[in-house]
């Protein structure tokens, strides 16, 4: 089964390649993030193919996909759903929200009210969703792509920490290099390769896939390297607020899921290592004075894996 991993891994990446390029990476950190049953926020300037890229997954995915545009007028029922009272039956009917999907892309999510982002807490964490007393169960597999532009910030209201720590990984692509915008520019003259994009799995292997990845073991010092990476940055001086258990959750995760994508049956440090700016600089809040020394979540962390002991077979410190 590991193998029918790597294979599903492969085949996302390289399918998603023809449309986003340069970003094979960012593109698999995506597919991890969907085979760990998590969710993933990508973050960056505008233009540089956010939308695009969770778009190009939800199609290769072949699972059902909605998109919400949030905006400072969305209500929490936009997303969810709402009763609407039907006037020959005499009865309220449930009219599913754009959440009753497989693949849910929520654009610029930070422009949406705190009310509205909320609205997705239960839906992220437990799967469900509960509107006028009566809990729905979503569909499986579900993930929620969410962007959002760091940049312009007239017009939008900021995640809660208990928004950001249900993502499983925060993504930031980048700008292209000189050749790979030239080949952006061959591949885009005509159209966008979007359109023939085809699925190249489906819903119930992808959920062979995420039973998979969980049984893949983890040696006990690795767990431990993975508590000892979060407790570090709780106790880093420049640090107000370090990552949660649920990112040590998420770093021993996303190790079994790069492990089961390399075709093996156990996680390396590395595969915990590799990961881990992904997985827990967004939780990391810096303390004010240590940003107007230029400290940022990301240097806390580098720090942190620089620094701490990596386990090795039959040893407990490198």
């Amino acid at each position: 089964m590991a193998g029918l991993v790597q294979q599903v891994v492969r085949r996302l990446v390289d399918s998603v390649g023809t449309v986003i390029i340069g970003k094979e990476a960012e593109v698999e950190q995506c597919v991890l993030t969907l085979l760990c049953r998590g969710h993933l926020l990508i973050e960056d300037v505008p233009g540089v193919g956010k939308t695009l890229l969770a778009k190009s997954l939800a199609r290769a995915t072949g699972c059902r996909f909605e998109r919400v545009q949030f905006t400072p007028d969305l209500l929490p029922s936009d997303v969810t759903g709402v009763n609407v009272f039907n006037p020959q039956a005499a009865t309220f009917e449930f009219r599913e929200g754009p959440v009753f999907t497989q693949i849910l892309l929520a654009d610029e999510i930070n422009r949406a009210t705190p009310k509205t982002q909320s609205s997705l807490l239960e839906a992220m964490e437990e799967r469900q969703v509960t509107i006028d007393g009566l809990t729905r169960r979503l569909p499986e597999p579900f993930m929620v792509l969410a962007t959002e532009n760091p940049i312009e910030l007239a017009g939008t209201y900021p995640l809660p920490e208990a928004q950001v720590d249900r993502f499983l990984l925060k993504v930031n692509l980048g700008y292209l290099s000189l050749d790979e915008e030239v080949a952006m520019l061959d591949r885009f003259q005509t159209g966008s390769p979007l359109e023939a994009l085809q699925p190249v799995t489906e819903a119930l292997e992808l959920q062979r896939c995420q039973n998979e990845v969980v049984s893949v073991h983890c040696d006990p010092l690795i767990k431990e390297y993975c508590v000892r990476l979060v407790q570090r940055t709780r106790q880093h001086p420049d640090v107000a607020l370090g990552a949660s258990p649920r990112g040590t959750l998420g770093l021993l995760h996303v190790g079994q899921a790069r492990a089961a994508a390399a075709g093996r049956d156990y996680v390396l440090p590395d595969d915990v290592k590799d990961q881990a700016q992904a997985v827990l600089t967004h939780r990391i809040v810096v303390r004010p004075n240590a940003e107007l020394r230029g400290v940022t979540a990301s240097s806390v962390l580098a720090e942190v894996l620089d620094t701490e002991a990596v386990p090795i077979a039959g040893r407990r410190y490198a």
